[in-house]
């Protein structure tokens, strides 16, 4: 399937990308080491309508496709994968599953705020028994009267110190499995939610990523995002845009790794000629451009699906697992290509490196990826 940008997307991937190139990427290498949170890149991106991009107007958002969606992650992504993870849990996974789940209460409420990137979003299913296996989680949520009384701990939550409100899934009936899972809209600051300390990351140093702690913690009936029993299909679907989302922000990182070695190749003597001379290293160039173009038609082909309203959890998968194991080709290669340079920091690939790592990891790792697509393809033919 070819793609042919419409002139809206190629108007959004340039404003987006002289935005991320000029005001996002400055900064990166120095938040990777301070580990400070972008807080401005957010709000300057909420201006651009980049925090919302997938909401409709009506709730303050952009309305755009996912292919706009997509190639603006990526440009993000290019400049400073840690902004890029941030966005991507709060529209892929948070916005849209308010979107898609919420009550008219709760988009009124909650959307706008979001869309103006006034609050950012994160989303809780990991905990420290329950990665791969979402059935295991052990958090739950009891009724009392009008309530729920929600305890268990969750890990591994971006944005989990910065964000205003949590999307948390628990257990309100065990004997139904996954239909006994049940998912909440839980704001910052309610009584019993404790932050744990953020987590001493290798790479995307300056997301923060940690544990969220529930204790009696009471959250009203209202807050029940979608009806008792849905978390896990809520999850789920979650995931599937989010995946699509993985697979952008791999592309950027992988084009951003790219970009420097081709310009590192350009301009290093050995032997009496630029290295970019040697076939060798010509041939692994021409590989690296073929792997970021494939990945890039499969982020495509999921995002148009998604936009046309066919089932895509199969090619979201497929995205995800080849783009996320392609950075990591790409990174590798960009770091061999500087030689010893690209092993100290003073070089941006040591950085993309060590940022790409993680992305065969988070949202289902690579083999979780090669379970969902192998189950679709030998048990749903329509898939």
């Amino acid at each position: 399937m070819f793609f042919q940008l419409t002139n809206e997307q190629q108007m959004i991937r340039s404003m987006v990308r002289e935005f991320a190139r000029k005001e996002v990427a400055s900064t990166a290498a120095e938040r990777d080491k301070t580990k400070e949170f972008p807080k401005e890149n957010f709000k300057k991106m909420g201006e651009l309508g980049l925090m919302g991009m997938l909401i409709p107007p009506e709730y303050n958002g952009e309305g755009a496709d996912t292919i706009s969606y997509v190639l603006a992650l990526s440009e993000i992504a290019y400049a400073c994968a840690s902004t890029a993870v941030v966005m991507s849990v709060h529209n892929s996974i948070v916005c849209e599953s308010i979107l898609k789940f919420g009550s008219k209460q709760q988009k009124q409420h909650y959307l706008p705020k979001l869309a103006d990137g006034d609050m950012i979003g994160a989303f809780a299913l990991t905990e420290p028994q329950a990665g791969s296996d979402p059935l295991a989680q052990s958090t739950t949520a009891v009724r009392d009267g009008d309530d729920y009384i929600i305890n268990g701990t969750k890990c591994f939550i971006t944005s989990g110190k910065n964000s205003g409100m949590v999307i948390v899934t628990a257990k309100t009936d065990e004997s139904l499995k996954h239909r006994g899972i049940s998912a909440f809209i839980i704001d910052k600051g309610t009584p019993g939610m404790k932050v744990g300390e953020p987590e001493d990351k290798m790479g995307l140093r300056a997301s923060d990523t940690t544990d969220l702690i529930f204790e009696d913690c009471k959250v009203s009936k209202e807050n029940m995002l979608g009806n008792e029993g849905e978390g896990f299909m809520i999850a789920m679907s979650g995931l599937d845009c989010g995946r699509i989302g993985i697979a952008a922000q791999s592309v950027g990182v992988a084009e951003a790794a790219f970009d420097a070695a081709l310009d590192y190749a350009k301009k290093r003597d050995q032997f009496g000629q630029k290295i970019s001379k040697f076939q060798g290293l010509r041939f692994i160039v021409a590989d690296m451009a073929t792997d970021i173009e494939a990945a890039k038609q499969l982020m495509f082909t999921a995002a148009a699906m998604k936009d046309h309203g066919q089932k895509f959890t199969l090619q979201a998968s497929m995205a995800k697992l080849y783009a996320s194991e392609m950075v990591n080709r790409i990174t590798a290669k960009a770091v061999q290509m500087h030689g010893g340079y690209g092993y100290i920091k003073d070089y941006p690939v040591e950085r993309y490196y060590r940022d790409a790592r993680v992305f065969t990891i988070y949202e289902g790792t690579s083999e979780i990826q090669r379970v969902v697509i192998s189950n679709h393809l030998l048990n749903d033919k329509r898939s």
